[in-house]
């Protein structure tokens, strides 16, 4: 029997659940196919019911327009990626080591999951780097952050800054470092590929050389003196 990864979602993100029927499934599934082809730009519900074999109304049915359907996946994307750190530093006990490995986490290339079928982790990975910021860089942000929208996100940051309070309690600026973490490991990633002169590792496209640079940067800025 193939187990399932189930995730709570806010309610607020749809108009009906997406993951209690086949076709909500294929809108998130369809929707992360066609948003990293084409970018979120070009992106419009009558695209995705086309590759779905649908309608545009029913998929307004779950999704109020395009952007809320933005905001779910990306808060879905950091859920998932809250519940890797906690299972990949659980039997960690050095702090060092800890927030080692959560770099890592955000900074390499996602499998994707096996344990949920409708969502392809891989490449909402890619998603999250390219189109993750528009999800709040809104007029509305104010707005959807007290419908609580982008808790996920904040959850992640808080379990980072958990970490790294681990490494050094006496450190003053552990939420802001880690939201620079999860920023820098995706504008790194994206420059490397697309704008190689604003990198260090615009000739090699290493992975491993974002990893040694966030290592830098995280324990010479969080050092105990």
């Amino acid at each position: 029997m193939e187990l399932q990864l189930q995730i709570k979602m806010n309610e607020k993100l749809f108009l009906r659940n997406p993951e209690q029927t086949e076709l909500g499934k294929k809108i998130i599934l369809h929707s992360i196919f066609l948003i990293h082809k084409n970018g979120f730009e070009a992106f419009t519900f009558k695209k995705l019911a086309d590759d779905i074999g649908t309608t545009e109304a029913s998929i307004y049915r779950y999704f109020e327009n395009k952007h809320r359907l933005l905001i779910y996946i990306t808060a879905w994307y950091w859920n998932w990626l809250e519940y890797q750190v906690t299972v990949h530093t659980k039997n960690i006990t050095d702090p060092a080591l800890k927030l080692k490995r959560v770099i890592r986490l955000l900074a390499t290339t996602v499998e994707d999951d096996i344990k949920t079928s409708y969502v392809n982790e891989n490449i909402l990975h890619q998603i999250i780097i390219a189109e993750g910021t528009k999800a709040y860089l809104t007029k509305q942000v104010t707005e959807n952050n007290k419908d609580q929208l982008f808790k996920p996100y904040k959850d992640l940051c808080a379990k980072i800054s958990s970490v790294i309070l681990e490494y050094n309690p006496e450190y003053k600026f552990p939420k802001s470092l880690s939201s620079t973490i999860i920023e820098m490991a995706h504008f790194q990633n994206f420059f490397m590929y697309n704008l190689p002169s604003l990198t260090d590792f615009g000739n090699t496209k290493d992975e491993s050389k974002i990893i040694s640079f966030l290592e830098d940067l995280v324990f010479s800025s969080i050092k105990k003196l």
